[in-house]
């Protein structure tokens, strides 16, 4: 039971990235989805095992805005997971998938009440964008659920807060660059947004404008590459549950280049250039996915032997 007390929030984060990367990796192997999906619920069964066994340490978390800004990361995840589990679950799939989303909205109304309103611009970090513009996963899972309607709306409503988010968030670091070492992987954050708005319009939006989806790539691969430059140094620091940053924006991204060049051939403005970006995306994406998971497996394991007083006298 102390090992699953180890078990820091942003673990979810990492969830979400393997739901997501097992997305990215279906055309190629059924069973690489599979692996990623089981491990991924496996990952939030523990958090919510903890959850239930330390209440207190949730409610420590929620009142940290990094800290309940990741809490999102959850239902997100949830949310991909139930797009997993149709198959299984069948119509229980598509609740679970209403329950993840109600969470969110509980989450960002929690979140607007407790840091929004009485903003302190020193305490706003890349980790606002995965409250506001996270619901746009809703988006990208809403057509395993007939469910187009709801993922356009949570399009447009991640889109609007993206560009809200995008002005506060860049001011906050340029004015005030310097953040707690144990935050500055959250810059690496920056990829996502707009690549799960792209994903989401693809996935929800009718009728396609093809400049509004080539405007929203354009930004996107902007930002992938600001955020992956900045991934190697951070790769290069110390080891934080922050890490869990790394995984689902550069997976995100890989879908959004992915589903950006099947939506654009089937408009009939194909893009042959982007197959060769798609793959080198999707292999960064899952060699950061694989590597964070076996620091987080590393850095509980470590902290789990820390902690044990056998091991200390030893």
């Amino acid at each position: 039971m102390n090992l699953i007390k180890k078990i820091p929030l942003p673990v979810c984060g990492v969830a979400l990235g393997l739901a997501a990367l097992g997305n990215l990796l279906q055309s190629y192997s059924e069973g690489m989805r599979a692996a990623c999906g089981v491990i991924a619920g496996l990952l939030l069964v523990l958090f919510l095992i903890k959850c239930l066994a330390y209440p207190k340490t949730l409610a420590d978390d929620l009142k940290s805005p990094i800290m309940a800004s990741v809490a999102a990361t959850f239902p997100m995840a949830l949310m991909l997971l139930a797009a997993y589990l149709k198959s299984v679950l069948g119509a229980a799939a598509q609740v679970l998938w209403f329950i993840a989303i109600a969470i969110h909205l509980a989450l960002i109304v929690y979140f607007t009440i407790k840091f929004i309103l009485k903003l302190d611009l020193s305490k706003v970090f890349a980790s606002y964008y995965i409250v506001y513009v996270g619901i746009a996963v809703a988006g990208v899972s809403a057509p395993a659920f007939g469910q187009e309607g709801v993922g356009a709306l949570s399009f447009w409503f991640g889109l609007i807060t993206l560009v809200i988010l995008l002005v506060l968030v860049t001011v906050r670091y340029v004015k005030k660059p310097e953040v707690p070492a144990p935050a500055v992987p959250l810059i690496c954050i920056y990829a996502a947004p707009t690549s799960l708005c792209v994903a989401a319009y693809v996935q929800s939006v009718t009728p396609k404008s093809i400049g509004l989806l080539l405007v929203l790539y354009a930004v996107a691969s902007v930002l992938y590459v600001f955020a992956l430059a900045q991934a190697v140094g951070v790769l290069r620091g110390k080891f934080f549950p922050s890490w869990a940053s790394l995984t689902f924006p550069f997976v995100i991204s890989a879908i959004a280049s992915k589903q950006t060049m099947a939506c654009l051939a089937n408009l009939g403005s194909p893009q042959a250039w982007l197959a060769p970006v798609v793959l080198v995306e999707t292999v960064i994406a899952a060699a950061l996915v694989i590597y964070v998971l076996v620091r987080y497996v590393m850095f509980v394991r470590a902290s789990e032997e820390t902690s044990n007083p056998v091991t200390n006298r030893a």
